[in-house]
């Protein structure tokens, strides 16, 4: 039926409440004589070879009995006495009449159970299917009305419109739609809106809805029915094809914009999902024929920021030719990540971190970045970069900006953009002796063959491109004076991750420096490591915060143990899947929020520090150390680890 008998059901009156639970009172009594009738006829005699079993029930019946000699439960009120899956089993090894007289009798005496409430199963179904179909319809509308009435930016406009630039990309098609629609299912974006793609690829509005519909999914629940928004959101979406240097073509797309926007206060924000190579003259045509006529326009624009220095200011110096800083927002999806966003939290909310923050108790502080994978067809596009441009000079070095930075004055953008510049302009100039470069070769493992870099087609023969790179940073402040950072990243290796480790300085004067467990667990390595406490926060995957103390281990003895006190998100929060980072930083773009984005002078200072090193590499040609696929790395970045007495936390 609708509901299991004895599930406490809420009453429309008073009336209907006190018939449920007659009706409870009176299946259970019914229920109890079936089993004590039962019980008479299935008692198993001496001679049986089945040994008696317990009967179990369901929450329905909510008693056992010891002496049947089968296992049979009742499922709902409308169900007959079914053997269980142990039963069926008995059933073809044991032989005598008991066992099969027992389901007879069993199975006949539920039959007056079962014929009283077949009438009311039927109904109850009706019910059920009119008050899905109502409910149907309920959700249909709120996809509908979803939205927000009031931007919490406190600005005055009316409709949203968000055009993505590259829209038939694989950036476009796995991260951007996706996220645009998970934040109207949660209702983030304004009711009114409207989401344009513009590619140079042909095709109608229809065919391309129909191509990123199988890349859109549900993300806040994973047994949620995204059905109804997805088919409202799709309703607003719309293409328009054309090249990135046309006027006519852009002119096109601000007539197809204006129609959406019916004459609305309307804001623009252009997502640049586009090659480096096209920034300027996309960010042209759209500045002189589709910014917003009656409300703000907003740019969006990806990383790479450049190659240097030199090309970056070229690019910033363009780019400002038509926007002005306080429209550009220069994206970097990793610090729109959960645990980064939290990191600030974590530090200056919690007083007990921030004593400790220093040169005083902090010994090292390491930022790993690994995948498991390699270029996989993408070499052509890396090897142009390498991994130092691609992961360390944006993402690893803003986590290591928020990492070390003095508390802002305030959470406003500027404030803590403030903090991070003066971070990055303290960083000591990269000695050349504190880097170690390596390029992944392959390896066959039994039936797996696993290609080297150089193996893929797309990638220059015989480059020296570097897939992995280990750095030493030393930030000259009174703060972190000799505290080394260790900074890691690397394609190809063992494992996916990303992660900040802290580990702190032994205790003064530890007279428990030699007590170390013998079993399993225990602390290993000298005592230097083995016995300080570490802080990890794992940004990717399974994102958690844990902190590794020492203790004694339980017994008569006095041995030493490293336990864990673990946060992990996804035991303490019940939220499902986390919002991915590019949500948070496209919610962030419209509300006006730039505390994650990256200002100028924080792009100018990260080139400073890192085309002096990038340039001698280059010039001298410094070839890269060989790692297999899927090892940790080459032997090289162990070296530089403990030339400044420490051990890469991640691989232990």
């Amino acid at each position: 039926g609708r509901y299991a008998v004895g599930q406490k059901v809420p009453p429309k009156n008073n009336n209907n409440g006190e018939n449920w639970r007659r009706q409870i009172r009176s299946t259970f009594v019914t229920v109890n004589r079936i089993m004590r009738s039962a019980v008479a006829a299935a008692t198993p005699t001496s001679a049986s070879r089945c040994p008696p079993t317990t009967v179990r029930s369901s929450s329905i019946v909510g008693a056992r009995s010891k002496t049947l000699g089968g296992r049979y439960a009742v499922v709902s009120m409308r169900s007959r006495w079914f053997p269980s899956h142990h039963q069926k089993q008995q059933q073809q090894r044991c032989s005598g009449n008991d066992q099969k007289a027992s389901f007879s009798t069993t199975t006949a005496t539920s039959k007056r159970m079962t014929t009283t409430t077949t009438k009311t199963t039927h109904r109850r179904r009706r019910r059920r299917s009119k008050d899905f179909q109502a409910s149907r319809k309920d959700e249909e509308a709120t996809a509908k009305d979803a939205g927000v009435d009031h931007w919490p930016s406190g600005e005055n406009h009316e409709h949203l419109t968000i055009c993505v630039f590259g829209a038939s990309g694989d950036l476009a098609k796995k991260k951007i739609y996706p996220s645009l629609l998970a934040l109207f299912y949660e209702g983030r974006l304004p009711k009114s809106f409207s989401v344009f793609g513009y590619a140079r690829s042909k095709m109608s509005s229809e065919e391309f809805r129909e191509k990123i519909r199988m890349s859109l999914g549900c993300r806040i629940e994973a047994n949620a029915d995204c059905d109804d928004f997805m088919e409202v959101f799709l309703s607003r979406c719309e293409y328009v094809h054309g090249n990135y240097d046309v006027d006519a073509d852009f002119q096109k797309l601000d007539a197809e914009m204006l129609k959406t926007e019916e004459g609305k206060r309307a804001m623009r924000v252009f997502y640049l999902s586009i090659p480096p190579s096209i920034f300027v003259p996309v960010a042209q045509m759209s500045s002189r024929n589709v910014q917003s006529k009656t409300g703000e326009t907003r740019v969006i624009v990806e990383k790479p920021f450049g190659r240097d220095l030199e090309s970056s200011r070229a690019l910033t110096k363009a780019l400002a030719a038509e926007l002005s800083e306080k429209q550009t927002y220069r994206i970097d999806h990793y610090l729109g990540k959960e645990l980064i966003e939290n990191l600030t939290v974590l530090r200056f909310s919690n007083i007990m971190f921030q004593p400790l923050w220093n040169r005083n108790y902090i010994r090292n502080v390491q930022i790993n970045f690994s995948e498991n994978f390699g270029t996989e067809g993408r070499g052509g596009y890396f090897d142009n970069y390498g991994i130092i441009r691609d992961i360390m000079q944006n993402h690893l070095l803003q986590i290591m900006a928020l990492f070390a930075m003095e508390e802002p004055a305030s959470l406003d953008a500027e404030d803590i953009r403030d903090e991070k510049v003066k971070v990055i302009r303290s960083i000591r100039e990269i000695d050349i002796d504190n880097v170690v470069l390596g390029q992944y070769k392959g390896k066959t493992s039994g039936s797996n063959v696993f290609p080297a870099y150089l193996d893929d087609e797309t990638v220059p023969k015989g480059s020296n491109c570097a897939t992995f790179a280990a750095i030493a940073l030393f930030i000259d402040n009174a703060r972190w004076d000799g505290v080394p950072f260790l900074m890691k990243a690397g394609k190809a290796l063992h494992k996916r991750g990303c992660e900040i480790r802290i580990q702190f300085r032994h205790a003064p004067g530890n007279i428990y420096a030699d007590k170390k467990s013998s079993g399993g667990g225990g602390t290993t390595g000298n005592s230097s490591n083995a016995q300080c406490n570490e802080l990890v926060i794992r940004i990717q995957p399974d994102e958690a915060i844990y902190l590794k103390i020492n203790n004694k281990v339980p017994g008569l003895g006095h041995k030493m143990d490293r336990s864990v006190l673990d946060l992990t998100y996804k035991s303490k929060y019940s939220v499902g899947e986390l919002p991915d980072a590019y949500e948070r930083l496209i919610l962030d773009v419209i509300h006006g929020d730039k505390r994650l984005f990256i200002r100028n002078d924080e792009l100018e200072a990260a080139w400073k520090l890192f085309t002096p090193l990038l340039e001698t590499i280059e010039s001298e040609n410094i070839p890269p150390e060989l790692y297999p696929y899927g090892s940790r790395g080459p032997i090289g970045a162990h070296y530089l680890a403990s030339r400044w007495n420490v051990r890469w936390g991640d691989t232990n």
